[in-house]
């Protein structure tokens, strides 16, 4: 029965999946008030973020269909949410949404590439809102091999589609050096550039978000090995989409390893390639009692981590 509503992606769903998530948002927002003094502030505050977040909902289903990473079916979507609601505590911070955010407008001009209108355009976009991501997290520079690797396998290399890239990066960090120099703070600049990568290369203490990242990852390896036969044996642009995504779910999890700051947020940017992935593991699978049970684990094992993670 749940396998069967997931494999339609009319409005409807997307409500309901909507829904899901906002229980556990409002659960999180009273638990917060309960903990610390109510406030008006505190009231605009989760407003906000709750419209971020439809946001991000809103630019990674077009990312999905709109590229059709997926077939006609809502696996996907239903997948991120899920993955989304054991972290809600850990995500509810502007920082960390708004590079999300970023990140999917980021996302959405590289896999985007698999169609040749307005080509240097978007990897100009591309290498901009990377160069964005940057000052705002140094590390996010691992992501710039996506850029390289969508023009590769979608696009003919030119001397065009390798320096717009770069010229769309510096544009950003040019304009941003410049306020810090106008503002006489250019060891802020300074700082972007110190990144430690042996110093930051450890596991999570916290069990519970190490079993999570373990979870997605061990999932993502096992859609991948389901799928990669038959997503490899048709050259078509959904064979280069792939790849695409095999190579960024890779370089999210390098990514949450050398991130400077772990608390569990940095597995958010797994999340995006990686329900992808998994979404397309269920549709190899047949059988639709056997999607309805594994969906049904996923169900209560996300809302079991919620509660008593």
């Amino acid at each position: 029965m749940l396998a069967n509503f997931l494999e339609k992606s009319k409005p409807i769903n997307f409500i309901v999946y909507l829904g899901l998530f906002f229980c556990f948002f409002l659960i999180t927002y009273f638990s917060a008030i309960f903990i610390d003094e109510f406030t008006w502030y505190k009231v605009f505050e989760s407003f906000s973020y709750f419209f971020i977040f439809i946001t991000i909902f809103f630019f990674y289903n077009f990312v999905v269909s709109k590229n059709k990473l997926t077939f006609d079916n809502s696996y996907a979507f239903f997948l991120f949410i899920l993955a989304i609601i054991p972290l809600i505590s850990i995500i509810l911070d502007f920082k960390i949404l708004t590079l999300l955010l970023i990140h999917l407008l980021f996302l959405r001009k590289i896999y985007s590439l698999r169609s040749s209108k307005k080509v240097i355009q978007k990897i100009f976009d591309s290498g901009f809102w990377l160069g964005v991501l940057c000052i705002l997290e140094p590390f996010s520079i691992l992501f710039s091999v996506i850029i390289y690797a969508s023009i590769l396998l979608q696009q003919k290399i030119t001397i065009h589609t390798l320096i717009t890239p770069v010229i769309g990066f510096v544009t950003p960090l040019i304009i941003y050096f410049a306020y810090l120099l106008w503002n006489d703070s250019t060891e802020v600049f300074t700082q972007l550039l110190d990144l430690n990568i042996a110093e930051n290369i450890f596991l999570y203490e916290e069990k519970y978000i190490l079993w999570i990242f373990g979870l997605v990852s061990l999932l993502t390896l096992f859609s991948t090995i389901l799928k990669s036969p038959k997503a490899l044996s048709v050259n078509n642009s959904f064979k280069k989409s792939w790849i695409l995504l095999i190579i960024n779910s890779v370089i999210a999890i390098v990514f949450a390893l050398f991130i400077t700051k772990k608390n569990g947020s940095e597995i958010i940017f797994l999340l995006i390639p990686a329900s992808i992935i998994i979404a397309n593991g269920f549709e190899v699978i047949q059988k639709n009692y056997l999607k309805n049970i594994l969906f049904g684990l996923l169900f209560i094992g996300a809302i079991t981590a919620f509660f008593w993670l």
